[in-house]
């Protein structure tokens, strides 16, 4: 497996006359969780999609599992890295087999028609996130924590190494945002997977991630969890005048090995 499955080499992006991100430099590892977190406007979803290829309005480089996001087509692209985003699937005929199904498209023929090997992949996708008996209900019949666990199947289906998702604990309770980090912290660990998330919880970011990439001022800081609240970094940016003590002696877990 490539250890850097995501890197950022003099990374620089913005908008307008405002620059987000400068000269960064960052990479991510396969196996790991990572919470992304910054205040609103300082770049998060920005430096996704431009990791997706979506955005290609920056200088310096974007790698993924080694390769320049450049250099990749849609297809090579769509083999590599999958994207969640924050919106919401709510089309009354659209079942979840077919939203799941979707993640396919990158492998099947020219009409886009599913193999069985195809339909085994999707029917292990929805297995892998607890959605199997949802598989023929649509979309629009579901909770946004049900509908969630589907995007992610789909993301799963794709098959890539790498899994983006943008805000995925947005609409859900507490409750359901632990469920679901516990759910990507799972698919990341079992399955080698490299999963960058952004969030804006900081309880669901330290208990429950690997590490903790904090973008401000225009620099990304890269951290395991507990090296990130050792640094002093959280508290400086959302002004906290002391972390918890329960969350700091949780923290040790998410040390590099």
């Amino acid at each position: 497996m490539i250890s850097r499955m995501i890197q950022l080499d003099d990374f620089s992006i913005g908008y307008g006359s405002r620059l987000l991100l400068d000269h960064a430099e960052a990479a991510f590892a396969g196996g790991r969780l990572t919470a992304l977190i910054g205040r609103n406007g300082t770049g998060k979803s920005t430096l996704l999609r431009a990791i997706a290829g979506l955005n290609r309005r920056y200088s310096g480089d974007l790698f993924l599992a080694g390769k320049r996001v450049r250099d990749l087509s849609p297809q090579e692209s769509a083999r590599v890295l999958a994207f969640v985003t924050t919106e919401r699937t709510r089309i009354p005929s659209l079942r979840c087999e077919d939203v799941v199904s979707l993640g396919r498209a990158p492998y099947t023929n020219w009409i886009g028609s599913l193999q069985a090997a195809d339909r085994e992949i999707v029917r292990n996708a929805l297995v892998s996130v607890g959605m199997e008996q949802y598989a023929h209900r649509t979309m629009d019949t579901m909770s946004d924590g049900e509908c969630q666990r589907i995007m992610i199947a789909r993301a799963l289906a794709q098959q890539t190494p790498v899994i983006l998702l943008d805000e995925p604990t947005s609409f859900l309770d507490l409750p359901n945002r632990y469920e679901l980090c516990a759910l990507l912290a799972r698919l990341a660990h079992d399955e080698g997977k490299c999963i960058l998330f952004s969030t804006h919880e900081l309880d669901v970011a330290i208990q429950m991630c690997d590490g903790i990439a904090l973008i401000d001022d225009g620099k990304i800081c890269h951290l395991p969890v507990g090296e990130m609240i050792a640094s002093g970094h959280i508290q400086r940016l959302f002004k906290i005048p002391n972390m918890p003590a329960g969350i700091s002696a949780r923290s040790d877990i998410h040390e590099e090995k």
